[in-house]
C-alpha cells in the first residue's frame, strides 16, 4: 500500500519539478502553472466518493487496479502537453484518475487495524508522501539533466519514467492485495476471527447510513478543516521545488535539498501517531501539529535568509505531515461500514479543493508581489484556521459524551 501511494504522490506533485524547466520551455507564467498544478483536485474531488463507496461493495483488488491502470497512462501523457489547455485537461484528467485511491485505502486500513492501533498504520501508510518526496526530489532533479535525450526534454523524461511504474504495479496489485482478512490466503481461520473480533473493540463507531454520514456537521466541519490544512500542505510541496531553486539552487540540487523537510517529516509522522496512539487521543494531535505548521509558514514569511527560511518551510512540512495520521483515525472511528467509507471520501473531497486552491493562490500572491512571503503568510492563516476549527470539533463530541454518559 504504501507504494502504491508512494508512486501516486509522486505522480501528482512532479509537476513542481517538471515546473523548473517546463515552465520556460512552453511559456507558463505563475499563475498559469498555480492553476495547472492546482486543477488536479478538482478533478479528484469529482469521484471520490463513489469510488471509495465503491470499494466497500466491490472489494480493493478490482478497483484499485483500475484505479492505478489510468492515472499510470493519464500522468505519463503529461509529457506530451503543449500548451496551458493541454496542460490543463491532463491535470484535471489525472486527478479524475488518482481520486479514489488515498480515501479508499483509509477506509481499506478500517478492515484490518483496530482503532487503538489505527493511528501508527495510518501514518505509516501516510508515510508515503514523504518518502515521495525522499525519492522523487533527487530523482527528479537527475531526470531533468536527460534533456534532449532521444529529442524529447528532461521534463517530459520526467512524466514518463515516473508515470508508467503504475501500470506493472497494478497487475501486482490484483496478486497480493486481497479485499479484507477473510479473503488474506496467509491468515488461518483463528487470526481472522482474532482481527473481525478486534475490529469492534473501543471504538465510537455509530450506526449511520451513508446519506445521514455526508450530512453530518461534524463531518462537514472537519472537512473544513481539511481544506484549510490541504490549502497549505499542497501549496508547500507543488511550489517548494521553485522556492528552493529561486534560493540559488540548480535543479540537481533543487531535487536533493527538497528531501530534506520530508526526511524530517517522515520521523515526525511515525513518532506522532505512536504518541496518538499511546495516549488514546486524536483531536490535541491534530490541531498541535496544525499550530506547528503555522508557525513554521510564519518564520518562512519574515525571514529573508535562506538557510533559516528553508528551516521554517521544514517546520511547516512535518505540522503538515505529522498530524494526518491521528487526524485520519479519528475520522475513521465514527462510522463503520458504507457510512465509514462515504464519510473518510467526503472529508477527503472537501480537502481536495483546499489542495486546488492552495498552488492558486500562492501563484497570484507570487505574481502580484514578486516573493514568497505573502503567500506565506496566508498558508499560516490557513493552518491556523484548521487548528481552531479540529479544537471545536472536539469540545463538541467531547460534550455530547458527557451528556450521554450522564
Amino acid at each position: 500500500m504504501m507504494l502504491l501511494y508512494i508512486v501516486s504522490f509522486i505522480d501528482r506533485t512532479n509537476v513542481g519539478f517538471a515546473a523548473l524547466t517546463m515552465n520556460r520551455d512552453l511559456g507558463f507564467s505563475a499563475s498559469i502553472f498555480g492553476f495547472g498544478a492546482g486543477i488536479f483536485f478538482l478533478g479528484y474531488v469529482t469521484f471520490q466518493i463513489p469510488a471509495t463507496v465503491l470499494l466497500e461493495r466491490a472489494g480493493a483488488r478490482r478497483v484499485v487496479f483500475c484505479i492505478m491502470t489510468i492515472w499510470g497512462l493519464i500522468s505519463a501523457a503529461n509529457a506530451f502537453v503543449r500548451g496551458p489547455t493541454s496542460f490543463y485537461l491532463l491535470r484535471f484528467l489525472l486527478g479524475v484518475a488518482e481520486a479514489g485511491f488515498a480515501p479508499s485505502m483509509i477506509f481499506y486500513l478500517t478492515l484490518w487495524f483496530p482503532q487503538a492501533y489505527r493511528g501508527r498504520f495510518t501514518a505509516t501508510f501516510f508515510g508515503a508522501i514523504p518518502l515521495a518526496g525522499i525519492i522523487g526530489g533527487p530523482l527528479s532533479g537527475l531526470i531533468l539533466g536527460m534533456d534532449g535525450v532521444a529529442g524529447l526534454h528532461g521534463w517530459q523524461w520526467l512524466f514518463l519514467i515516473q508515470g508508467l511504474p503504475a501500470l506493472p504495479l497494478a497487475f501486482v496489485v490484483l496478486k497480493m492485495l486481497p479485499d479484507s482478512p477473510s479473503d488474506a490466503t496467509w491468515l488461518n481461520d483463528k487470526e481472522k476471527h482474532a482481527i473481525a473480533a478486534s475490529l469492534t473493540a473501543g471504538v465510537l463507531m455509530e450506526d449511520r447510513n451513508l446519506w445521514q454520514a455526508l450530512r453530518d456537521p461534524r463531518l462537514l466541519s472537519l472537512g473544513l478543516a481539511g481544506f484549510c490544512s490541504a490549502c497549505a500542505l499542497y501549496g508547500t510541496t507543488l511550489w517548494l521545488p521553485q522556492i528552493i531553486h529561486a534560493m540559488g539552487f540548480s535543479n540537481r540540487a533543487t531535487g536533493f535539498v527538497s528531501a530534506l523537510p520530508y526526511i524530517a517529516s517522515a520521523c515526525a509522522m511515525i513518532f506522532w501517531a505512536r504518541l496518538s496512539d499511546t495516549r488514546g487521543e486524536r483531536i490535541w494531535h491534530t490541531a498541535l501539529t496544525m499550530l506547528l505548521a503555522a508557525a513554521g509558514f510564519v518564520g518562512a514569511s519574515l525571514t529573508q535568509n535562506h538557510i533559516l527560511a528553508l528551516l521554517a518551510l521544514t517546520l511547516a512540512m512535518v505540522g503538515g505531515l505529522a498530524g494526518i495520521g491521528p487526524f485520519q483515525s479519528f475520522l475513521s472511528s465514527l462510522f463503520r461500514g458504507t457510512a465509514a467509507a462515504g464519510g473518510i471520501a467526503l472529508v477527503n473531497t472537501i480537502s481536495a479543493l483546499g489542495g486546488f486552491s492552495g498552488p492558486i493562490l500562492i501563484g497570484a500572491l507570487k505574481e502580484l508581489t514578486g516573493n514568497y512571503a505573502a503567500a506565506m503568510a496566508a498558508l499560516a492563516i490557513a493552518q491556523l484556521l484548521a487548528a481552531l476549527i479540529v479544537l471545536a470539533v472536539g469540545r463538541a463530541i467531547a460534550s455530547r459524551l458527557a451528556k450521554n454518559t450522564v
